[in-house]
């Protein structure tokens, strides 16, 4: 699917606030260990009319139980109780805190109680299995046996029974944890039990990602206003690295109330890396609107605005990004699309200031030691730009064309050199460069021109046999096709000839430089003060 055709779903809205699950999103992902996401869920929906309290207390009471503060999950428990008294399970979790107190008389009681009211419930006693399994799997195997055995009697095909007895193998047997998983969701007819195939997703998925991705497929088909199942698709494919299905199901599943703000975060990502600028850029802006100060969306902001070429406020957004995090939280990206953005807004040397940063950051990236020459380049320090572009070119397998180009720019540090003898140290490295082009391609008029030029900028701009040479090899390629090239090279024609034709007057020879004086005219018939010029010389 087209980035723009989804977008354009996504305007429309794909779900309706109606249709979603409200607490049971955070139910899911508890259930589906993910414990912080859970507890942000049920605390933002706690209040809501559609709320079942004493159930969204009992799983907030698990997850302060996991996170080690009994007193709060104590107090859960018992709201959960206060809310519904005959809901069995707020008691299994007293017993839990019971255990995690070392107190297994009192929690046998609280279990008692929850046995009272759910003698039937396979969930509930499961739970009591989970809570002891929890608390101290050794010590308590038999208790847990024995719930588990309650549990089947009660409902053999509850996949909350295969789900925790996978759970209790994943550890030292994935692949039979795995086959629980799918015992799991095959009995899950009323499809009540997504952590099943969840679970079975995240441990088979570095066995196989698209085998993984495929559950969850069938499970989004199942569930389709489960934020959990939206969510995990979503992000194996991401993890799988396919980035346009991700961004495809991430798009939809932030549309869910229920879903998080990293979330939006990696989407906003996403469609930058999909070159999405636009969308990313406004839901970038969104997120810094209610999240002042979000390092990562600012980055964004930055990025996209540089992206479109929108180079003041780019400027600007860089700034703001560079000037409210530590130095180490920046990214050689961060600083070549920085540099980027200073010189198309005049400030060359902070943009090489930027480039040389990337640099020493990933000194063993070559892409961006490459930027770093062709910064050097644009800012006309040609012989750094040399340097660093034959670094570059110890860092790949170097084309023909690379070589040329180094060449080039080290005979552009050459003509820049005040010092005579780095003049004569950068045209050497030119034509050692220019000289390997030309023995791949010898009819290449563009190298043998740039290896007269640069024999001449050695030579302190000065004519000598060894650079007339130069320039009649560079000719004799045009030569090739005269009658084309007298008006494509013109201006190479006069130079060459003007230039040995001044060296053989210099040397006193003026029939040769007549001569060539006159194939100068031969291509700049109109120069009147030549032609006259060459009728008065004897």
């Amino acid at each position: 699917m087209k980035f723009k055709l989804l977008l354009s779903l996504l305007a429309a809205g794909t779900l309706s606030v109606a249709a979603q699950q409200g607490y049971k999103d955070g139910v899911e992902y508890f259930k589906a260990d993910k414990v912080d996401d859970a507890k942000i869920i049920l605390d933002r929906t706690i209040n809501d009319a559609s709320t079942d309290k004493a159930e969204a207390n009992y799983y907030l009471g698990q997850i302060a139980l996991l996170q080690g503060d009994a007193a709060a999950a104590k107090s859960y428990f018992e709201k959960g109780i206060a809310a519904n008294a005959e809901n069995p399970f707020n008691y299994v979790g007293l017993g839990a805190v019971a255990l995690k107190n070392n107190d297994a008389k009192g929690a046998q009681e609280q279990f008692k109680q929850a046995r009272n009211l759910g003698k039937k419930n396979a969930v509930m006693l499961t739970d009591i299995a989970r809570a002891y399994y929890n608390a101290n799997p050794p010590t308590y195997q038999k208790d847990i046996e024995r719930a588990l055995t309650d549990a089947k009697k009660a409902d053999k095909q509850c996949p909350a029974i295969y789900i925790l007895e996978g759970d209790m193998l994943a550890p030292e047997n994935v692949g039979d944890a795995v086959g629980y998983y799918e015992m799991a969701w095959n009995f899950d007819k009323n499809n009540q039990f997504p952590e099943a195939y969840v679970k079975y997703a995240q441990v088979y998925f570095p066995v196989n990602p698209q085998f993984a991705i495929q559950r969850l497929k069938e499970l989004v088909e199942k569930n389709p206003n489960s934020a959990l199942a939206e969510r995990e698709l979503a992000e194996k494919y991401y993890d799988n690295n396919q980035l346009t299905m991700a961004a495809q199901e991430y798009g939809k599943y932030i549309q869910n109330p229920n879903h998080f703000q990293k979330d939006e975060q990696r989407y906003v990502g996403l469609l930058y890396f999909a070159k999405e600028y636009a969308p990313s850029l406004k839901l970038a802006n969104e997120i810094l609107a209610k999240d002042p100060g979000n390092h990562y969306m600012e980055r964004m902001v930055f990025l996209n605005k540089a992206a479109l070429e929108n180079w003041d406020e780019a400027a600007t957004a860089a700034k703001t990004f560079f000037g409210n995090a530590n130095a180490k939280e920046f990214t050689g990206t961060d600083y070549t699309t920085y540099g980027d953005v200073l010189f198309h807004t005049g400030d060359t040397i902070a943009a090489v200031a930027n480039y040389e940063k990337a640099v020493n950051l990933n000194p063993d990236k070559a892409d961006n030691v490459k930027s770093l020459s062709e910064a050097y380049a644009s800012a006309k320090m040609y012989d750094k730009s040399a340097e660093s572009f034959e670094k570059y070119l110890g860092m790949i397998e170097p084309s023909t064309n690379d070589k040329f180009t180094l060449g080039r720019r080290y005979s552009n540090a050459a003509a820049m050199a005040e010092d005579p003898a780095a003049k004569v140290q950068y045209a050497d490295k030119a034509i050692l460069y220019l000289d390997e082009v030309l023995k791949v391609v010898p009819d290449n008029f563009s190298v043998a021109n740039q290896k007269a030029i640069t024999l001449y900028n050695r030579n302190g701009q000065e004519m000598n046999q060894e650079v007339v040479d130069a320039f009649l090899a560079a000719i004799a390629i045009l030569d090739k096709d005269r009658e084309a090239n007298k008006t494509a090279h013109k201006n190479d024609y006069v130079r060459a000839y003007n230039l040995i034709a001044n060296y053989y007057l210099g040397e006193g020879d003026k029939e040769t430089a007549k001569q060539y004086l006159n194939l100068f005219l031969e291509v700049d018939p109109d120069n009147q003060p030549l032609r006259d010029y060459v009728d008065k010389m004897k």
